[in-house]
């Protein structure tokens, strides 16, 4: 009988034990660092319509472009674009930024220096080499504009 109990009480401690699952940890990656514009999706709803996207890819002097998000919810957007020489890169958009960011909603808020209207979003795409922030416009009751924005993560030295 005494074996019996010993038997009832290991596999008791064993089912105790074992079901124990540490390995389901979410691994949270940060928004902080320095991003490179990919890519963008417009994406255009009607009230009662049917949604439109279009997918932009950016070209090599886009691509050079950075969104630098600081610890401290501060950051900067430069944006460059083709200039009017063939091969030439141009400054389209330099602004210093703020940003608000919940972790847990994904929700984002991002106040352009000099802006008064603060872009509104979500991060719907975060890990440790890809950022995937969309922006939404919600402004026109009709119809439903957001922009998603694809950035490479560029790692610092």
């Amino acid at each position: 009988m005494k074996k019996l109990a010993l038997l009832f009480a290991g596999l008791s401690l064993f089912v105790a034990t074992g079901c124990n699952n540490d390995d389901d940890t979410t691994i949270e990656y940060p928004l902080v660092g320095t991003w490179q514009p990919v890519k963008e999706v417009v994406t255009t709803v009607p009230v009662g319509g049917t949604p439109v996207s279009d997918e932009i890819t950016y070209t090599d002097c886009q691509k050079q472009g950075r969104w630098v998000f600081n610890s401290g919810n501060t950051g900067k957007a430069t944006d460059k674009g083709d200039g009017a020489i063939p091969g030439e890169c141009v400054t389209t958009f330099d602004r210093n930024f703020t940003y608000i960011y919940n972790n847990d909603t994904k929700a984002i808020e991002v106040k352009y220096q000099g802006i008064v209207e603060p872009d509104k979003g979500k991060v719907t795409g975060l890990n440790e080499t890809t950022l995937n922030l969309t922006i939404e416009d919600t402004t026109d009751p009709t119809e439903y504009h957001s922009v998603t924005y694809t950035f490479k993560r560029i790692p610092q030295q």
